[in-house]
């Protein structure tokens, strides 16, 4: 297969095979490819919102200090390919297309031989783990697409360090309606003898993961971003002071300062299994870490602002973050999510602030919610909410509206923000046009 092949490939998977928790399925697949996974060492993330940013802050300071790092996280918002890359450079298509045709040719003999038929996601991380093991990888920075015990990353055994960000309700009717059992199964990626990071989590969280680690003899270090004090901030970044170290943080968002902490303390673990990195060093790689989408600005006149706010936690967090930068800024919202998440809650979270909302519906993606749908969740919480037919409608709508000192805050699915990305860039040169005019 070529490059669009291999695309035409996954896409007709995605369409014909549904989502399945368990590891029966994908072990089986990579036996069949030699198991190139048990050749690659591990920092497995798992956890509701956070995991992202943990891992950019983690492969740019482990990348500062020359390491040849790895990297596997989903959804991503620009290329889809970036959701495997190494020492800063994604898969290229020649590669991908490769690492697919491999693993196509033995899903028809694994399927031949009665096996189900793998999904989607365990096809795009069987292409990692080939990938990362062809490149030489020294270590692997490995995001859980759900849950964890049962998601198809959790194959590994190799695991040096698990992180696991803040544990919140999600995806129940997958991982359980109560937090102790969504936390059981995320903490599913703690493996015998390894070490353990985790943020200070809610009361019966704290008390799965620690019963977790006892079991399992793992070395658990808790990162309190309660001793770690913002001394400089704004919508483009922030400055902490941790440990009596200071770093600078090109991200924004209350919630930056708890990913930085949990980095900073993995880095700490990692020191000490093989993975040294300096205090400057650790310092560069938080200053230069890239990773947008998460309160990110697009403009500024008016400030234009996108987040992948797509549940409750991540709702409460963005409210946070808008009372903490916008307070008496009149705020324009573009708002699309997926039709499985408790969007009702996100809106009612949401919602009550913003003095017009333009609902989207998230391009080519059987899970999103109609704009229309959306529009009408909403208006039963603010009757200042239309229904836009496309991304880039709702772009130009929120633009028309909006005056110079007003907000314009995108969120929601963080799969529509790459697409909103380029429909602000292109609004933004229709403006620059007419003003030359």
């Amino acid at each position: 297969m070529n490059y669009q092949e291999s695309r035409e490939y996954i896409d007709r998977v995605t369409r014909e095979i549904p989502s399945v928790l368990g590891l029966e399925h994908m072990r089986e697949l990579m036996k069949r490819l030699g198991n190139p996974q048990e050749d690659l060492k591990y920092v497995h993330i798992a956890g509701t919102n956070g995991k992202g940013s943990v891992i950019a802050f983690l492969y740019s300071a482990l990348s500062q200090a020359g390491y040849c790092v790895g990297r596997y996280v989903s959804p991503t918002l620009y290329s889809y390919r970036g959701r495997i890359a190494v020492a800063g450079q994604m898969i290229d298509r020649d590669s991908f297309a490769l690492y697919l045709t491999q693993v196509a040719d033995a899903i028809q003999v694994m399927t031949a031989d009665g096996f189900p038929h793998p999904t989607a996601f365990e096809i795009e991380t069987a292409v990692a783990f080939l990938y990362f093991k062809n490149k030489g990888c020294d270590l692997v920075l490995l995001e859980v697409g759900m849950g964890g015990n049962l998601d198809a990353t959790n194959i590994i055994n190799n695991t040096l360090l698990a992180v696991l960000v803040s544990i919140s309700m999600d995806h129940m009717s997958f991982l359980g309606n109560t937090l102790s059992e969504i936390a059981e199964k995320k903490a599913g990626i703690i493996k015998e003898g390894s070490h353990v990071v985790t943020v200070q989590q809610k009361t019966e969280v704290m008390e799965v993961i620690c019963e977790k680690c006892r079991s399992n003899h793992a070395e658990c270090t808790v990162a309190d971003a309660a001793q770690a004090q913002v001394v400089e901030e704004g919508v483009e970044g922030q400055t902490i002071i941790y440990e009596k170290e200071c770093y600078r943080i090109p991200l924004a968002g209350i919630y930056q300062k708890e990913n930085a902490v949990a980095a900073l303390n993995a880095l700490k673990v990692l020191d000490g299994l093989g993975f040294p990195t300096t205090a400057e060093q650790k310092k560069e790689g938080l200053e230069k870490v890239s990773w947008n989408g998460r309160f990110t600005v697009l403009d500024t006149e008016p400030l234009f602002v996108v987040d992948g706010a797509h549940n409750p936690a991540a709702a409460d967090m963005l409210v946070q973050s808008i009372e903490h930068y916008f307070k008496g800024k009149r705020l324009i919202y573009i708002m699309g999510v997926f039709s499985d998440k408790d969007y009702q809650s996100v809106i009612r979270k949401t919602a009550p602030l913003a003095d017009q909302i333009f609902t989207i519906q998230t391009p080519n993606n059987v899970r999103a919610l109609p704009a229309q749908k959306l529009a009408e969740a909403i208006e039963k919480i603010n009757p200042h909410v239309e229904a836009a037919e496309s991304v880039e409608a709702a772009v130009e709508k929120a633009y028309g509206l909006a005056e110079d000192k007003d907000v314009i805050l995108a969120f929601g699915s963080l799969s529509f923000i790459g697409i909103m990305t380029e429909a602000v860039e292109e609004e933004k040169k229709k403006r620059k046009e007419q003003q030359n005019d």
